[in-house]
């Protein structure tokens, strides 16, 4: 829902604003790259305005709603909202929320949201709520008998009013907060095919890390459904980043998972990660990527209790990311239905049918190299060399 005539996309940050000046200046520009690449994604009309503190996203009338979508799913933005711009003269404001109500209020309460960012003006914010909230009575009380509510109101009218402009708005689109995509290093973000995953890379893209995607191959404990998945995944992903490379680096690991089925029964699941994770260190070398990134969370299988996430972790030097890890599994399902990858990651993970009959929930890292085969770090380099690059 939109003023009459919006076709100005009101952008806010919120982290931005904790950084010193260069650096907000640096990340408001990482900013304003991204909206433009989701506006040139998704095929919506519009420029970019790179303004201090608060964005603007110039369009069309009828194309000023997709804008505000695109804007809401872009990391480091707070919130979007459809506006009308009209000059900061007051009367100019007043005739705008006096039109919006005609077109928008029809019952309930209401309230005036007024703020200003500039003291250079002839009125202030709470002279500007008052008699904006006076021209709204105004515009509808010949149709009903409106009624004024500051606490819980069913329509909030918005005003910002910045040094050359006011902008008038009926609703603030949340946004997913962070920082810009692009702000922060990249990472290496393994992908099963699960719900946690995606969403454990979604978290650290939301922080600003662009995360290059990696699949492990478990031959036939794998398949082609779960690698489709995947892909998927990653795909739901890459519309959050229309303008970073998203390609999946495939690594065989079909034979590894093989060798340890044949070989160990207590701690082959712990092997197994080992196996992932040294892989992946080997791959964040050739790509430039700084940590490891998983949808690890504590207790939440028998592999993840803290002794065994301890022990896993040791077969990398890579500071090895978690961003679920205090997380519960309902809370995460529904982050995966609200970012759009929880229908592609409703299929088991290929490795739950690489675990043996009894779990190890409290693995030593010396009894486990005991067990161990001593070529494990040598087969996940070697597969790691021959990983794949393919579009998802």
């Amino acid at each position: 829902m939109h003023p009459p005539g919006a076709d100005t996309v009101l952008v806010r940050h919120g982290d931005l604003n904790t950084k010193s000046t260069t650096v907000k200046r640096y990340m408001e520009g990482i900013l304003v790259e991204n909206l433009e690449a989701m506006l040139d994604d998704r095929s919506i009309p519009g420029d970019v305005e790179r303004r201090w503190n608060r964005p603007l996203i110039h369009t069309s009338a009828d194309a000023v709603e997709d804008a505000t979508a695109a804007a809401a799913d872009t990391f480091g933005v707070v919130s979007a909202s459809a506006c009308r711009t009209v000059s900061t003269e007051k009367e100019r404001i007043l005739e705008a929320l006096a039109e919006t109500a005609r077109a928008h209020y029809d019952g309930g309460a209401f309230a005036i949201d007024a703020r200003r960012a500039t003291t250079d003006l002839p009125y202030d914010s709470d002279e500007l709520e008052r008699d904006g909230g006076n021209a709204v009575w105004e515009a509808v009380e010949d149709e009903f008998d409106p009624e004024v509510d500051l606490e819980d109101p069913d329509l909030t009218f918005g005003v910002e009013v910045r040094e050359d402009a006011a902008f008038v708005y009926l609703e603030a689109v949340p946004g997913p907060g962070g920082l810009p995509l692009g702000s922060q290093e990249p990472v290496i973000a393994m992908v099963s095919g699960g719900i946690d995953s995606p969403v454990a890379a979604y978290e650290v893209m939301k922080r600003g890390s662009p995360i290059v995607p990696v699949y492990v191959d478990l031959g036939a404990y794998g398949g082609v459904d779960h690698e489709a998945r995947a892909m998927e995944t990653v795909r739901t992903l890459s519309r959050y980043a229309p303008n970073f490379d998203m390609r999946v680096y495939e690594i065989p690991g079909g034979e590894t998972v093989d060798h340890l089925v044949e070989e160990m029964e207590k701690g082959r699941m712990l092997s197994l990660r080992r196996f992932f994770y040294r892989a992946a260190e080997v791959l964040a070398e050739r790509v430039d990527a700084h940590a490891i990134v998983t949808g690890e969370a504590i207790g939440q299988k028998s592999s993840q209790t803290m002794q065994n996430l301890a022990v896993t972790s040791r077969a990398t030097d890579l500071p090895i990311h978690r961003p679920l890890l205090t997380r519960d599994k309902q809370d995460i399902v529904a982050q995966a239905r609200e970012i759009g990858t929880f229908s592609q990651a409703t299929i088991d993970a290929g490795c739950n049918r690489v675990a043996p009959d009894r779990a190890e929930t409290n693995a030593r890292l010396e009894r486990l190299l005991e067990n161990e085969p001593d070529d494990l770090f040598e087969r996940a380099e070697t597969a790691a060399k021959h990983a794949e690059l393919v579009d998802p």
